[in-house]
């Protein structure tokens, strides 16, 4: 536990202090962001699989010990990356919790888009970054005055990213494709010449067909969460 311990406590230091630079040697020629920067590079391009000290190192134009003077390791490499791939948070201003946090979720639904990886790097209890921090400050300052308790503030920015990420990750699986369009695409071959089995689902397929196919899981998801949300704080408001 102690190791445990020690360990978050330099990673914080990392995340946090990214001037401090290396400790020992030469004087440091690279910067944190940089050494992120071509974790991300790789990251986009082939997924987290394929980052490894030895590409970083090649693409910042270092040998691979010599990362290691910026960087410990690979778990801190991609707490790094993490930090600068999802970037800042934005800062919506509506005046109004649930615009606010609408657009709060659209956003995280596009860095993950944008990033897919970083889906699997932000499962866990873990060290967040700045960066990180800071969309659950936005998410959580959306909901200041409403009347929820702190936790269900946190919960609620954590239900809400979780919708994003699961969205976004089966748009990812899918090949880009929705999770509706995936499904719809499975369901045409499965229902023909079964409706009679599966009235309900071959009804709704239909319907869905009609109505041009729009892929809305994500949107659905959203909307019913902050629904649920709503419906918390009139009840604490009524309490």
């Amino acid at each position: 536990m102690a190791a445990k311990q020690t360990g978050h406590a330099a990673l914080a230091a990392l995340l946090w202090e990214p001037q401090a630079g290396p400790r020992r040697g030469p004087r440091p020629t690279l910067t944190l962001e940089a050494i992120a920067r071509a974790g991300v590079a790789a990251a986009d391009a082939d997924g987290l699989g394929a980052v490894t000290m030895q590409r970083v190192a090649e693409a910042v134009g270092v040998t691979k010990m010599a990362l290691y003077r910026y960087v410990p390791g690979k778990d801190e490499l991609v707490a790094l990356m993490l930090d600068v791939g999802i970037g800042p948070a934005p800062h919506p201003a509506s005046g109004h919790w649930r615009a606010d946090l609408e657009a709060w979720s659209r956003a995280l639904a596009a860095r993950f888009q944008r990033h897919p990886w970083a889906m699997a790097a932000t499962i866990g209890t873990r060290v967040m970054g700045p960066n990180e921090l800071d969309w659950l400050e936005r998410a959580v300052a959306a909901l200041d005055g409403t009347g929820l308790t702190g936790a269900e503030a946190i919960d609620a920015a954590a239900v809400l990213a979780g919708n994003a990420r699961a969205m976004t990750e089966q748009a990812a699986a899918a090949g880009g494709a929705g999770p509706e369009d995936a499904l719809a695409a499975v369901l045409a071959g499965l229902l023909r010449g079964r409706e009679d089995r599966f009235p309900a689902i071959g009804a709704a397929f239909a319907e869905t067909v009609r109505d041009g196919g729009r892929d809305e899981a994500f949107e659905f998801g959203l909307q019913r969460l902050l629904d649920g949300i709503e419906a918390l704080i009139a009840k604490r408001r009524k309490g």
